[in-house]
């Protein structure tokens, strides 16, 4: 069964893809019964997983890894699946690697490029800078996708490939956006690394977008969640603060979807009414953002040609049809129902 991905195994038996992940790699955190039931899913489907490439052959294998920092994070999980079917069909194998919010994704390259034989990394999520001199050391085609910034400052743009959207952009978009609905007080829910991110990008669209609309930043808005995870928890304690800190504000823009339906929550528990309390934007236009209640006004990412133009591109430079580029595409601001004019 051949149209079976990780993702679908993921869906059947009712966990994340990064715990089915764990299952076929025998990591020890996971849940005994939980890695029995997706084992038995495997076997049921016929299910072959990509990353077993691992038993094969270093003189034969044909890889390519995907590295997904915030693999937690539903947003990757559309990509993997686009990117599992499409390497399926070049006879290639996936190595899926789920990078822990403390590793550091280039170094997780490095050993990954040791154990296997790749033909190129994907990376997806994690830090938009890193230091030249490792990524010299890998050896192999390098394709950020949703990672659009320049990479290393020492290290030439010709030697990696970047596909996303323009987070500052998307995000200045969206913050003129609620401007233009009237709203000065507007909050942000960001991530307080101090490593350069699709999150900085964001928080820096938000930042001119006041700029320019003469609007003083109040540094009381600008709210991080801890442990820099994306997750509805986070968004929910977060906003939660936000609202207990008495601090007055017409709007809350969030910089994942995720958050900002954790945030919808923490609105209603307060007893406040999305939008005609307070507005909440998201960022991503994840599914899940649709069906919520209220609906969400966001940014939406083109995923499925974002994750079709990485494979397109990998395979062009391992095969040496092109060199390496940098894709910017669009994204499209959704206008749904938790936000309104004021």
């Amino acid at each position: 069964m051949s149209e079976i991905t990780i993702v679908e195994i993921a869906k059947r038996c009712g966990v994340g893809v990064s715990t089915v992940s764990r299952a076929i790699n025998n990591h020890s955190d996971i849940n005994p019964e939980t890695k029995k039931r997706i084992m038995a899913v495997i076997k049921e489907t016929g299910y072959i997983p990509n990353n077993s490439a691992r038993n094969l052959k270093r003189t034969d294998a044909k890889c390519i890894a995907v590295l997904v920092k915030g693999i937690t994070n539903p947003f990757f999980s559309p990509m993997i699946e686009v990117v599992e079917q499409e390497v399926d069909k070049r006879g290639y194998a996936l190595v899926l690697r789920h990078v822990e919010a403390y590793e550091n994704e280039v170094d997780v390259a490095l050993e990954l490029e040791k154990e296997k034989r790749l033909r190129g990394i994907i990376f997806m999520g994690g830090s938009a800078k890193h230091p030249a001199d490792k990524m010299k050391q890998i050896g192999v085609p390098i394709v950020f996708a949703t990672i659009g910034s320049d990479i290393s400052e020492d290290f030439n743009r010709n030697s990696y490939s970047t596909v996303s959207v323009d987070d500052e952009k998307e995000s200045f978009k969206m913050v003129s956006h609620l401007i233009e609905m009237g709203h000065k007080k507007i909050a942000i829910m960001a991530e307080g690394s101090d490593t350069p991110s699709v999150v900085q990008l964001r928080l820096k669209g938000y930042l001119k977008a006041l700029k320019a609309a003469g609007i003083k930043v109040n540094n009381n808005l600008i709210r991080y969640v801890d442990q820099r995870i994306y997750t509805m928890a986070n968004g929910y304690d977060t906003a939660k603060a936000l609202i207990e800190s008495g601090e007055k504000f017409t709007a809350l823009y969030c910089i994942s979807d995720v958050l900002a339906i954790g945030a919808l929550r923490a609105f209603a528990d307060a007893g406040l009414k999305v939008p005609e309390d307070v507005s909440v934007a998201g960022f991503d236009g994840q599914e899940l953002s649709q069906y919520c209640i209220p609906r969400l006004t966001t940014i939406r990412q083109p995923l499925v040609d974002i994750s079709k133009e990485t494979i397109r591109l990998i395979f062009d430079i391992i095969d040496k049809e092109s060199g390496h580029r940098h894709i910017i595409f669009p994204g499209e601001l959704i206008e749904g129902e938790s936000t309104r004019k004021i």
